[in-house]
Formats: C-alpha cells, sequence, structure tokens
C-alpha cells in the first residue's frame, strides 16, 4: 500500500477529504522523523515502536573486485512491532 491508497483508506474510514487524510499523514511521519532525528523512540502502543538503533563499524567487500573495505559505523530506524499487530499478522 502506497501513500494515496493509505489517504484513501483513512479518508473512506474517517471521512475526511483524501487531501486531508494525505496530511494527516505527512504530519505523523514528519513526527516520527523529527523525534527519530533527536535519538527519541516512538511508541504507538498495540503497533510498535520505532527507534534509533547503532550500527558498529565492519568489514566487508566490495562486491565488483573482492577487495576487503572498512563500512563506518552508522545509526539506522529500526521498528518492534507491537503485540496488537504481531497477534493481527499471524
Amino acid at each position: 500500500m502506497r501513500k494515496p491508497e493509505l489517504a484513501a483508506a483513512i479518508a473512506d474510514r474517517t471521512g475526511l477529504t483524501r487531501e486531508k487524510a494525505s496530511e494527516v499523514i505527512t504530519a505523523v511521519t514528519d513526527q516520527i522523523s523529527a523525534a527519530a532525528a533527536r535519538g527519541e523512540d516512538v511508541t504507538l502502543i498495540g503497533f510498535g515502536t520505532f527507534n534509533i538503533r547503532n550500527r558498529e563499524a565492519r568489514d566487508g567487500r566490495n562486491p565488483q573486485t573482492g577487495a576487503a573495505i572498512r563500512i563506518p559505523a552508522s545509526k539506522t530506524v529500526g521498528f518492534k512491532a507491537g503485540k496488537a499487530l504481531k497477534e493481527q499478522i499471524t
């Protein structure tokens, strides 16, 4: 499902216009992104938690040449599904 399809589904369920539903989705994703940028976790009870995870530096290989390379440490966003979401998909 892409954003326009999600906005349409939310609009049908809530009575909002598709444009207003799209604005709400944008506001939610912007706030999740802003919290992640500040290093904060975002927990949506029953849905899941978005958190920042640290990846340590590691050795890798260039797939074209096979040469060893050093991959630097980095941060990434992780998601852990909540209990209700897990129960729905199993």
